[in-house]
């Protein structure tokens, strides 16, 4: 026991250096002893992935205590900066989130990035548990040439262009040109088709930011094609009814081979915009305009598949073709990074090496969304995944797995944080922008209209 209590004497005398004596406290045992019973549990990443891990904690332990550290000011994640601002129905996920973040005993510590201002050893240290759901915040890179060019953009950066994630919010895509080339056959494709094709006053009632909407206010695109390796079968789209591949096939082959009726077609013929699907196409080069000052034009390798099953797998014919456009949205997938040297990580597949949610070799530690399993499936399949992990740590707990003592929690880490020149943005900090972003938008039919500067965030905050 003596190495045990010298660890959290120390800890309690570090922390008294630096907390101002604001009124008396408790006992260092009388303080812990009213823990002994009450997880410290640290959830890092405030997307869906975070949130649905601290709702089950702390739905299914009726004393654990759950910090959702976040590096950005506001919470949400890929809900907020991910989901088209046209589905404002998927949003609603953010009411859950809420109820979770208001909890008594959950706290919600934004503007705080894991790895730089605190590592995940000190949380370790101060927690019974960490749970990783960071997520993937990078892309996937086409590894072609000619995709540094100007007017090659990944989804990411477009879509968080859109969404108001303030690190893209100096993308400024050029939309002048009349086709759009985009690479990859995802939702998050068909996504930036329709906000690339939807006429502006169709968005004015979303939250897609200002300047997003000032720029496709001046586009001149008029036809989007998606673009995939692989043929209709193998498409990665989804839609929202029972057996959707099968349909999805039937509504492919109907869209292909059924001629359209009279008013139809001249609906078509009639229509200022279009979007195709092109399948069996690889993109091999980008292609520069004659002054090589940006793309115009991307250069496919054309496919046929090899294989069955999942074993499946496009192969180039050896023919290939040219095709005109002024921009390109790579959108082949997302990648997570590694969050901190301590934690073992998995190049190869981007992902943290786990057993449902347990990191290997690395007990009291747990990941859970897309770090956990790769960036794939929707919001349910993260809530079910994090459902998951929060099940294996308290089972953990149960078995007597994780750390007996107390553990001091956000007190250690807010001290620490303090004397690094961190300052965090509570909850109730983003329910005062949250009212702010609604009062801005009022008279003008959109929901919100969303800060994106987080100088202007802080100053509002009084930060």
């Amino acid at each position: 026991m003596a190495p045990r209590c010298w660890r959290w004497w120390h800890w309690s005398a570090w922390l008294r250096t630096r907390s101002p004596p604001a009124r008396s406290t408790p006992s260092f045992c009388q303080h812990f002893s009213t823990q002994e019973k009450t997880p410290q549990i640290c959830v890092v990443g405030s997307g869906p992935a975070g949130f649905y891990t601290a709702q089950h904690l702390l739905k299914h332990h009726t004393q654990a205590r759950v910090d959702i550290y976040e590096k950005q000011l506001v919470p949400f994640g890929l809900v907020r900066f991910g989901v088209a601002p046209d589905h404002p129905e998927v949003k609603n996920v953010i009411n859950t989130f809420t109820q979770t973040a208001r909890s008594d005993r959950c706290a919600f510590w934004g503007n705080v990035e894991v790895g730089r201002d605190v590592t995940v050893p000190e949380l370790r240290e101060a927690y019974h548990a960490v749970v990783l759901s960071y997520g993937a915040e990078d892309h996937q890179a086409l590894d072609i040439p000619g995709e540094e060019l100007p007017g090659v953009f990944s989804a990411r950066a477009f879509v968080g262009w859109y969404n108001g994630l303030p690190e893209n919010q100096g993308l400024s895509p050029d939309l002048s040109c009349d086709t759009a080339v985009i690479l990859g056959q995802g939702n998050v494709a068909l996504d930036m088709a329709r906000i690339l094709l939807t006429p502006p006053e169709h968005l004015e009632r979303t939250d897609i930011t200002k300047a997003a909407l000032g720029v496709l206010r001046q586009s001149q695109v008029k036809t989007v094609w998606i673009v995939g390796r692989r043929g209709p079968l193998q498409v990665a789209f989804t839609i929202k009814i029972p057996r959707p591949r099968k349909r999805l096939t039937e509504l492919l082959l109907q869209t292909a081979t059924e001629k359209p009726r009279v008013e139809e077609a001249a609906r078509l013929a009639s229509a200022s915009r279009a979007w195709g699907l092109r399948f069996f196409r690889s993109p091999q080069q980008v292609l520069p305009s004659p002054d090589g000052r940006r793309v115009a034009g991307i250069r496919l390798a054309v496919t046929r598949l090899e294989g069955v099953g999942e074993a499946t797998r496009a192969v180039p014919t050896g023919d290939v073709e040219d095709l005109p456009c002024g921009l390109v949205l790579s959108s082949i997938g997302y990648k997570s990074h590694p969050i901190d040297p301590s934690v073992p990580f998995d190049f190869k597949l981007g992902v943290i090496p786990n057993m449902e949610g347990r990191v290997v070799d690395v007990p009291g530690l747990y990941c859970s969304g897309w770090v956990k399993r790769g960036p794939t499936g929707v919001i349910g399949t993260t809530m079910n995944d994090s459902f998951l992990t929060g099940q294996m740590l308290l089972q953990d707990l149960k078995a007597g797995l994780l750390p007996s003592g107390p553990r001091p929690g956000s007190v250690a880490i807010q001290a620490l944080l303090s004397s690094r020149g961190v300052r965090p943005v509570s909850f109730s900090d983003w329910e005062k922008l949250d009212a702010e972003e609604v009062a801005r938008a009022q008279g003008s039919g959109k929901p919100r209209e969303k800060l994106v500067d987080p100088q202007e965030m802080l100053r509002l905050l009084g930060h």
